[in-house]
């Protein structure tokens, strides 16, 4: 796809979160977590936060945005501490509202704070909503209330942790959650660290000279300076304090790591279960190659995402690796709608064919996936117009027909190209010369993982977490059910203990 996660388009998958902790006294922590939440900015692009205690108590500072959006110099030098909890957003339960921007923050009836971030999704949401309002907890305060899978965790902790403590709470919730989860948490002494039985998306643990480090990705290690020591194990929970670093299970292993983390959302120069996604991707590439291979002159790439695969089939075939289009590196997440006329050019605001590249030449054009097929059809036209003689749209995936319910904001089934239309008919509608795309046993093959332990959802339909009705589950289940009943909540902040704040811009 055109998105090479800085902006995505309405018409394309969006990741879900990314989360970071550290927890290393007389360090910056703060900026620690500004920077490995700048190497997740792929992972979230709506909203970002960071909490920071120094033992005595947290603050959190959060605002709808990029992370160099939501922080300068000045706020982070007052986020003083030893522990950071960061996140960036982008929602799968729940809208983009300041409420719902992590990392949350409850206070415990004792007293104490916890600061939590989550990345995944829930499918049991509404069975844990139900939990809340049974034992009386609140949704985070707001304008609205928050309406996100995270706070009703959240809330669930802060009220269970009253009575048996933070570790022993969290031990005792985390085996009732359903879905996609990684968790990064701490009250005021300790960080806290947790991952689904399944696995789904990653999470790694690293180390510095002086302290710990936990993060969605290794990229986010490589950027601070901490040394990756391992991933954080599938129903692993991990804390982390003065006494050193201890680990529990909360539940047994059943791994199924998500597939399109390979294929579009880790950063390729990240390494998932020992295997890097970079390698991953070219050889997806090489295998789509021998799988539609055609007659061509140049492979060019729809960057930056489709880069690695591009590389790989050129590898392969023998057909010449070139750079046909020019993306706009400096085009980030807007909140200045284009006017009609450049609404109406589309794909340029992002990328600029090179024609005296392309013209004349047969195009093998390589791009992550297809979703609704809008993009590739002003791309394949764009090309045509800029004087190519054929364009063989490859694509390095199977095709997406079945929505995902993890932690990607897919479209829903009905939208997506693949779940309507065989493969001649997609070709038809993006106007492509040929489409092909790398069979799932191909790109299993190129994780190098076992297709056992891997989830194949969106291309297989096979769902390795039972899912609930559909009347309990999507994106916005949570605001249904609260505009049904006419819920509302004042604007306070209710329920944050003295020594404890969490601060707007």
């Amino acid at each position: 796809m055109v998105s090479d996660h800085n902006d995505q388009p309405e018409n394309e998958p969006r990741e879900e979160c990314g989360v970071f902790g550290v927890w290393a006294p007389g360090e910056e922590v703060a900026k620690m977590a500004y920077y490995g939440l700048y190497a997740l900015q792929h992972r979230g692009q709506e909203a970002a936060g960071i909490s920071v205690s120094d033992g005595k108590q947290i603050v959190v500072f959060k605002d709808l945005g990029l992370v160099s959006q939501v922080f300068d110099e000045q706020v982070l030098s007052s986020l003083q501490g030893h522990i950071a909890v960061g996140h960036c957003r982008y929602s799968t339960t729940g809208s983009s509202t300041w409420e719902n921007a992590q990392p949350m923050f409850r206070t415990t009836a004792t007293g104490s704070g916890l600061s939590f971030a989550h990345n995944g999704n829930l499918v049991n949401t509404a069975e844990l909503r139900d939990r809340t309002r049974e034992a009386g907890i609140k949704p985070h305060a707001g304008l609205t209330g928050s309406s996100s899978d995270s706070d009703l965790v959240c809330g669930l902790l802060a009220a269970t942790a009253a009575d048996k403590g933070i570790e022993a709470a969290a031990t005792e919730l985390l085996p009732t959650l359903r879905g996609a989860f990684c968790l990064v948490f701490s009250d005021e002494e300790t960080l806290y660290a947790a991952r689904d039985p399944h696995g789904v998306h990653p999470l790694v643990l690293g180390r510095l000279e002086r302290g710990w480090v936990v993060a969605s990705e290794t990229a986010a290690l490589d950027i601070i300076g901490a040394s990756f020591v391992r991933e954080v194990e599938p129903g692993e929970l991990i804390a982390i304090d003065t006494e050193g670093l201890r680990s529990t299970r909360f539940a047994g292993p059943e791994p199924k790591g998500c597939v399109f983390e390979y294929v579009y959302l880790a950063r390729p120069d990240t390494s998932i279960a020992g295997r890097s996604v970079h390698a991953t991707r070219v050889d997806i590439g090489k295998r789509l190659a021998k799988e539609s291979p055609v007659e061509a002159d140049l492979v060019i790439p729809v960057p930056e995402s489709g880069t690695p695969a591009a590389i790989g089939y050129a590898q392969a075939s023998g057909v010449p690796y070139g750079q046909g289009l020019v993306k706009n590196g400096y085009v980030g997440r807007t909140f200045i709608q284009p006017s009609q006329t450049i609404r109406q050019l589309g794909i340029r605001l992002k990328l600029n064919p090179l024609r005296d590249v392309i013209r004349g030449k047969r195009l093998v054009v390589v791009d992550d996936s297809i979703v609704r097929g809008n993009t590739q059809r002003a791309l394949v036209r764009m090309l045509r117009e800029a004087g190519a003689l054929e364009v063989h749209v490859r694509i390095a995936s199977p095709p997406v027909r079945w929505p995902c319910f993890y932690g990607i904001d897919f479209a829903s089934r009905a939208e997506l190209v693949a779940n309507g239309a065989d493969l001649d008919g997609i070709r038809r509608l993006i106007g492509a010369d040929s489409l092909g795309y790398v069979s799932l046993d191909g790109l299993v093959a190129a994780s190098e993982q076992p297709r056992s332990r891997l989830c194949t959802a969106c291309f297989s339909g096979e769902y390795p977490i039972p899912l609930p009705d559909d009347a309990l589950i999507g994106k916005h289940v949570l605001e249904s059910v609260n505009d049904a009943a006419g819920t509302s909540f004042s604007v306070t902040q209710a329920g944050y203990g003295a020594g404890d704040a969490v601060r707007r811009p």
